[in-house]
């Protein structure tokens, strides 16, 4: 008998127009939730805490910046696939992705020293959080688009296609992680 799945993708289709679907046919649809059903295989897929890398950094990192272990390592999951050579076309580097004037502007000197990346991404993702009162979906559309978009679109999720797709990714990883802490 086929597994039965239970998947929530969304589709924003502008700022005030997001779609919610349970088929991910649109090329633009950002999976938010997904069922994993019920059998023995999918339990073996499960993320271990103990065998997520940089375990150690992250741990001393959110205790220094009060963030929440699970959400830095869906940071960087989702930024570099825990690559520390990661680097986009953009210039971001390392594990957090970081833009050389912001890790400039948070003293790292090695952006791809994982304690360095990964202790600079959480302090400006702490000051993000700080600056949207808490609300974690607008401080990571800062981290991803920039502060002054999500701020130019009221505090809302700017409407960018890769921003769309990104928080809810960032989320369902912050979830997955989380659920095994």
């Amino acid at each position: 008998m086929p597994e039965s799945r239970a998947d929530i993708c969304l589709h924003a289709e502008s700022v005030d127009e997001l779609h919610i679907s349970n088929t991910g046919e649109q090329a633009s649809c950002a999976l938010l939730l997904s069922e994993q059903g019920s059998t023995n295989r999918n339990q073996s897929n499960k993320i271990k805490p103990s065998t997520l890398p940089y375990m150690k950094v992250v741990a001393r990192v959110a205790e220094k910046t009060a963030l929440d272990p699970a959400l830095l390592h869906a940071v960087i999951q989702v930024e570099s696939g825990h690559n520390t050579q990661a680097l986009s076309r953009r210039g971001a580097q390392g594990l957090m992705q970081l833009m050389p004037a912001t890790a400039k502007e948070m003293g790292v000197v090695d952006a791809h020293d994982p304690e360095q990346n990964i202790l600079a991404g959480a302090r400006y993702f702490h000051r993000l959080q700080q600056q949207f009162k808490g609300d974690i979906a607008l401080a990571l559309a800062a981290y991803n688009a920039g502060p002054g978009a999500v701020s130019r679109y009221h505090n809302r999720i700017p409407p960018y296609a890769e921003t769309q797709a990104y928080v809810p990714k960032v989320l369902q990883a912050y979830q997955s992680i989380s659920s095994t802490y």
